[in-house]
């Protein structure tokens, strides 16, 4: 079962009040919205009286520091020897086979809850709404038709997500019902000044020093319409930051003048052979879909924010990006004039 509407919500309802028995998991390298939609829901069926465990990869620990308050004691990092009885639910997870938690598909039920409007819906039910500022509100949503109330943990996880997920309520996926449930969580006693200064404001000195290198690297191309930095493992190694201190370097990207797409580049360690690059692209405005892009290469995202892994280097991932970015600004711009 698939949708956005009152059928694939009343089977997701059905699942979580039915069903005894939970995996909960989220896409790799989880941000705030994956990490606080794995909590809430957590906490969701903690309320009901269910038991249930989130699954985290090793490969995606320790968790970025700013993501504290998401403890690995509750986590598990392998599948649970019973996993064929119990119902997997899919959080913020567009698609299952490029994700660390697929070990997870062989669940009784698989329940996929996401707002990506590229998901493959690969579960036995799929409830995504794309027009959800983030997973978190459709989590909250699902809270308030079982009556149940975010406190404490819970409510912080949810806020965490939302604020990361709309930027700070700045990006176009911030609705109304993104306000609404800022204000019920504010009133739950959520701490908005101490989770901004955990989120924005306690950055590690080499999270500076390597925001230093990665913007030492920006380049304008293809008269500013594309802005570039890149960050190598040597800028890693030499300022001693983690992997997930790139987290927030493309947004200063995006807000040059004149950019359409925002791209930084980053080499990732593999366990054989050379590195390879991820790749994180913002898009400024509605004129370029950056998922589309990343769904070229195999990746994917949201219409303004996406991303993807690949073997190209960083002159041939430019090449591209020109290239694609061309074709849906000067392409359709073309076939508008000659229709």
């Amino acid at each position: 079962m698939s949708g956005n509407g009152a059928e694939a919500k009343a089977a997701v309802l059905e699942r979580l009040q039915a069903d005894t028995s939970f995996v909960l998991a989220t896409h790799e390298a989880p941000d705030g919205d994956a990490l606080g939609s794995l909590l809430a829901m957590h906490g969701l069926l903690s309320a009901l009286g269910k038991q249930a465990d989130m699954f985290v990869a090793s490969s995606d620990l320790p968790l970025p520091y700013e993501y504290s308050f998401f403890t690995t004691e509750r986590t598990i990092q392998e599948p649970p020897a019973d996993i064929a009885t119990r119902t997997v639910i899919f959080l913020d997870c567009g698609n299952i086979d490029r994700n660390s938690a697929d070990v997870l598909r062989d669940g009784a039920h698989l329940v996929n809850i996401d707002h990506h409007h590229d998901n493959t819906e690969f579960g036995t039910i799929n409830y995504v709404v794309p027009t959800a500022s983030c997973t978190a509100e459709i989590i909250w949503s699902l809270m308030h038709d079982l009556g149940i109330v975010a406190r404490d943990l819970v409510a912080e996880a949810l806020y965490v997500a939302l604020i990361t997920d709309t930027g700070r309520f700045m990006y176009e996926n911030t609705g109304p019902l993104a306000h609404q449930m800022a204000g019920e969580l504010i009133q739950a006693g959520v701490d908005v000044q101490g989770i901004y200064r955990r989120l924005y404001e306690e950055m590690p000195l080499a999270k500076l020093q390597l925001l230093a290198r990665a913007l030492s690297s920006v380049r304008s191309c293809d008269s500013g319409r594309l802005t570039l930095a890149s960050i190598t493992l040597q800028d890693l190694r030499a300022t001693g930051a983690e992997e997930s201190h790139h987290e927030g370097i493309v947004d200063h990207l995006r807000a040059v003048r004149g950019t359409k797409v925002a791209a930084l580049v980053r080499e990732v360690e593999t366990s054989e052979g050379p590195p390879r690059r991820k790749v994180s692209l913002r898009a400024t405005g509605e004129d370029v879909d950056v998922s589309a892009i990343a769904r070229t290469e195999g990746g994917g995202g949201h219409r303004r924010a996406a991303g993807f892994t690949t073997d190209l280097d960083v002159e041939e991932i430019a090449a591209l990006l020109l290239r694609e970015i061309a074709l849906r600004l000067d392409g359709e711009r073309a076939a508008a004039v000659s229709s």
